[in-house]
């Protein structure tokens, strides 16, 4: 395994270079060879990538490989950032353990040879590795979920991924008119084939919005945080965080909002929450194939996490500004946010804005 050191402050956070129409993409599996269990599935998502976005997918050793080693999976994702012919690395979906190949990465290939990393979900574990190394990552845009999506790409998905795949631009994060947490059989391509049922956007939820912050982000997954912080090795101390915007996401496991308001609580007791003048958090998924909630359920789960994350925050961080419910995480059209990138959130103007 390889030793790694990370500052005690906050690095300097750089963009990578975008790329470009016509380059070569890695497409990886960091956390789950899934490719291997839909790889129909899998070809939709990388014609997307040829087709819209004009990329050239390439795929590595683990990419489709069920039971690939963590040591393996490293190994891709140093190989991919070193070959200066792959211009941006992308994670083919989530998983559970990405934060056991941590400790096989070698620091210094990330810093010599940065790109941008685009993955969500387990993906936060090497995002927030990239970050303590001065790397600013890319939250979203898996090429399983959003790309080989019920219906086609979801336009917002489209421009969202474009945005950050292509330009350093600063564009608005926007609510959604419609949204869906749904999900079909990947097993039976025919459920593709046609949208899932979308439930209309019930607006933004903003709290202490009489103030503008503007920081650069950090957070993703609040379960995959939480892990990292059981292992109290990949987390800075937390002055680090002082003055970042927050993300945070909740997974397809749909974590009840009692569980969240006591990872959330941990931060605070920790100090960590403390830190961020600002906290964004992305509306929950609220359904899944073991848990097929109807939609007033849903409705209830929403509002009912909310209310934890605002419970919480008013015991630790009771000065923040909190805006909750853009479409970033689990949900779909999905967002992708820059992480490490500067966020200014508006209150007055009811405005977020991210810089790529």
């Amino acid at each position: 395994m390889t030793s790694t050191s990370f500052p005690a402050r906050r690095p300097t956070l750089v963009s990578p270079p975008p790329a470009k129409p016509g380059d070569r993409v890695a497409v990886l599996s960091p956390s789950w060879g899934e490719p291997a269990v839909f790889p129909d599935v899998r070809d939709i998502g990388l014609q997307v990538l040829r087709d819209e976005f004009l990329l050239e997918p390439v795929e590595y050793p683990t990419t489709r490989q069920l039971g690939a080693t963590a040591k393996e999976r490293a190994r891709d994702l140093m190989d991919a950032f070193r070959d200066d012919a792959i211009a941006a690395v992308m994670a083919s979906i989530g998983g559970d353990d990405q934060l056991t190949v941590l400790p096989f990465l070698d620091p210094d290939v990330f810093t010599a040879h940065p790109k941008r990393f685009f993955g969500y979900s387990d993906n936060t574990n090497f995002l927030n590795f990239l970050w303590n190394l001065g790397v600013v990552g890319y939250h979203g845009g898996s090429t399983m979920v959003h790309l080989a999506r019920a219906g086609g790409t979801h336009p917002i998905s489209i421009d969202s991924l474009r945005s950050a795949l292509f330009t350093n631009d600063t564009v608005e994060l926007k609510p959604v008119d419609e949204f869906t947490d749904l999900s079909l059989q990947w097993s039976d391509l025919s459920t593709l084939d046609s949208p899932v049922s979308t439930t209309i956007e019930g607006g933004w939820h903003w709290h202490n919005a009489d103030q503008v912050v503007n920081g650069p982000t950090w957070g993703g997954n609040l379960e995959i945080l939480h892990w990292n912080l059981a292992t109290h090795r990949w987390i800075l101390p937390v002055d680090a965080y002082r003055g970042c915007v927050l993300l945070l996401e909740t997974s397809e496991e749909l974590p009840p909002s009692e569980e969240v308001f006591r990872m959330l609580r941990n931060f605070g007791e920790r100090g960590l929450l403390q830190q961020f003048p600002a906290i964004v958090v992305a509306k929950p998924k609220a359904w899944n194939h073991q848990q097929m909630n109807d939609a007033a359920t849903r409705a209830a789960f929403r509002d009912d996490q909310r209310d934890a994350v605002l419970r919480v925050v008013e015991i630790y961080n009771p000065e923040a500004l909190a805006v909750i419910g853009p479409d970033f995480g689990h949900t779909d059209p999905q967002y992708v946010l820059p992480y490490g990138g500067q966020m200014t959130v508006d209150g007055p103007a009811r405005r977020v804005s991210m810089t790529y």
